[in-house]
C-alpha cells in the first residue's frame, strides 16, 4: 500500500535502527549533563559515542533473554563500550529514554509532514488561480444550487489545509517535550536541572510535571490532529470521486498510458487514488481513537499504551506523509473539463438562478412570500421539463410587471455569482491576489484522457 516515494522519507524515522539511535542520543545527553555536574567522570559520553554502533540484531538477540528492550539496549552498548558504560542510565527509568526519544522522532516526523502540506498548499494556490473563473454548478445535498467557480473550490481547500497546518504546528510543539524525572516523576535520583539541560540539548522542552511517563493527552492530541488532516484529505478525495462520476464527469484523475481500470471492463477509468485516500483516512481516525484510549493509565503508569503507540504513531505519520504526497500529485495532474461543467450548469434550464430572480422581485417591491411562490411555481414547471426557466418567468404577468426584460436577463448571468471572488482571494491568499489568471486549461489528448 505504501509506495517507494513515502517510505524513505518518513519510514526511515521509525526503523529499529533510528529508534535505538534516538535512545542512545538521550542516554549520551544525560551522561554529558552529569559529567558537567561532576557526577560522572569526564569523557564517558565521548568514549561511548566513539565505541558504540547501534546493532538492532544484537539488541533483539539480547531481548530474547531479558524480555526488556531498554535493558537489552544497555547491555548491547556495554558490550561495545566496556566498563565505562556503567555510568549510562544513572538515575533514569526506561520511560525517561522511551518518551524523550519518541519526542525526537515525532518532531522529525512533523517536519516532514509540514513540508508535505506546504507543497500541497502551493498546488492548491496554483489551481485556485488557474480555475478562478472556470464556472461550474455548486451543489448542496448533491442537488444543483447556484453557480460557483472551480477555483473557488480550490480556495476553500487551501484555507482548510492552512488551518490544518497551524494545528499540526501546535500539536508538534505539544509533543516536543522530554522527561528525565525518574521512576515516579519526582526527581528522586536526579535534579530537575539535568532534565532541563538534556532537553535543551535535544531541542525539546522539559515537561513541567510528569509521573513515570509524559502524559498521553499530548499524544492523543497529536494523533487527533493527524486524523483531522486525514479528514480534510478525505473531503477533497470524496469531491474528486463525485466529479468523476460518469453522470457528472467535470474532472477526473489523470489516466496514464497503459493504465487499466478493470480486469473485466476495458472502458473503466476509476478514481482509485481518491478511493485509496478515503480508505486510509479511516485507518488514521481509528488510530486517533486508540491514542485517546491511552490517556487513562493505572496510577503513575502502566504499559498498556506502549504496544499501541508502537503501531499507531509510525503508521499514522507514514500514512499522512503518503496521503499528502498522493493528494498533491492527484490535484496537480487533475484533468478538468470546463465544457462539461457548463453543460451541467445549464442542465436544469436556468433553475440555478432562482434566488437571484427572487431577490430582484423583492427589490422591486414585491412581498417576499408572493415572489417566492411565483418563482417556485415556475421552477417546478421547469423541473418537470416544460421549458426554459428564463423564458417561462418572462411570460408571467406578475414578474414582467416588476422586471423589464433586461433585468430578467441580468438575473441569469453566471459570472455575477463570482463578482466578489477577488475579495475572497485576497482574504485567503493575501493582498497580492487581486489580479486575475483566467487562462483556459490545456485540454488533454483525446486518445489518452477523453472518454468516448
Amino acid at each position: 500500500m505504501i509506495d517507494r516515494y513515502s517510505l524513505p522519507r518518513m519510514g526511515s524515522l521509525w526503523t529499529q535502527q533510528r529508534k535505538y539511535e534516538a535512545w542512545l542520543q538521550v542516554e549520551l545527553a544525560a551522561c554529558e549533563a552529569l559529567e558537567g555536574r561532576g557526577a560522572v567522570p569526564k569523557g564517558v559520553a565521548a568514549h561511548v559515542r566513539r565505541k558504540v554502533k547501534v546493532n538492532p540484531d544484537r539488541i533483539a538477540a539480547i531481548e530474547q533473554v531479558t524480555k526488556h528492550d531498554i535493558i537489552a539496549f544497555l547491555e548491547s552498548v556495554a558490550e561495545q563500550a566496556g566498563p565505562k558504560a556503567r555510568h549510562l542510565h544513572t538515575g533514569l527509568t526506561s520511560s525517561d529514554i522511551l518518551d524523550t526519544a519518541l519526542a525526537i522522532q515525532v518532531v522529525e516526523a512533523v517536519g516532514i509532514i509540514l513540508e508535505d502540506i506546504d507543497t500541497l498548499l502551493s498546488v492548491l494556490k496554483v489551481q485556485a488561480l488557474k480555475y478562478r473563473e472556470t464556472m461550474m454548478v455548486g451543489r448542496s445535498h448533491g442537488i444543483h444550487g447556484e453557480p460557483i467557480s472551480l477555483g473557488f473550490k480550490f480556495a476553500v481547500w487551501f484555507e482548510e489545509f492552512t488551518r490544518q497546518r497551524k494545528r499540526l504546528v501546535a500539536a508538534g510543539e505539544d509533543m516536543a517535550v522530554g522527561k528525565l524525572s525518574g521512576a515516579m516523576g519526582t526527581f528522586a535520583h536526579l535534579p530537575p536541572q539535568v532534565e532541563k539541560t538534556v532537553c535543551q540539548k535535544l531541542g525539546l522542552q522539559a515537561a513541567p510535571v510528569s509521573n513515570q511517563v509524559v502524559q498521553r493527552d499530548r499524544h492523543a492530541a497529536f494523533l487527533s490532529c493527524l486524523a483531522l488532516v486525514a479528514a480534510s484529505i478525505e473531503k477533497v478525495a470524496t469531491e474528486i470521486r463525485h466529479l468523476q462520476r460518469t453522470e457528472v464527469l467535470e474532472a477526473e484523475e489523470y489516466f496514464s498510458e497503459g493504465q487499466k481500470g478493470s480486469s473485466a471492463m476495458p472502458h473503466k477509468r476509476n478514481p482509485v487514488g481518491s478511493e485509496n485516500l478515503c480508505g486510509l483516512a479511516r485507518v488514521i481516525r481509528g488510530n486517533s481513537l486508540a491514542a485517546m484510549e491511552n490517556v487513562a493509565l493505572w496510577h503513575e503508569r502502566d504499559i498498556s499504551h506502549s504496544s499501541v503507540e508502537r503501531i499507531i504513531i509510525p503508521d499514522s505519520t507514514i500514512l499522512i506523509d503518503y496521503m499528502l504526497v498522493r493528494l498533491t500529485r492527484l490535484l496537480k495532474n487533475l484533468v478538468v473539463y470546463p465544457d462539461r461543467m457548463l453543460v451541467n450548469l445549464n442542465m436544469t434550464g436556468g433553475l440555478v438562478y432562482s434566488q437571484r430572480l427572487l431577490l430582484a422581485l423583492v427589490e422591486k417591491g414585491a412581498e417576499r412570500k408572493a415572489a417566492y411562490e411565483a418563482v417556485q411555481h415556475h421552477a417546478m414547471e421547469t423541473w418537470q421539463g416544460t421549458g426554459d426557466f428564463q423564458q417561462i418567468v418572462a411570460k408571467d404577468p406578475f414578474i414582467s410587471r416588476l422586471l423589464k426584460p433586461g433585468e430578467i436577463q441580468a438575473c441569469f448571468e453566471p459570472k455575477s455569482y463570482i463578482r466578489h471572488v477577488g475579495q475572497v482571494y485576497r482574504r485567503v491568499f493575501g493582498s497580492g491576489m487581486s489580479g486575475r489568471k483566467t487562462s483556459k486549461p490545456t485540454r488533454p489528448m483525446k486518445s489518452k484522457q477523453t472518454r468516448p
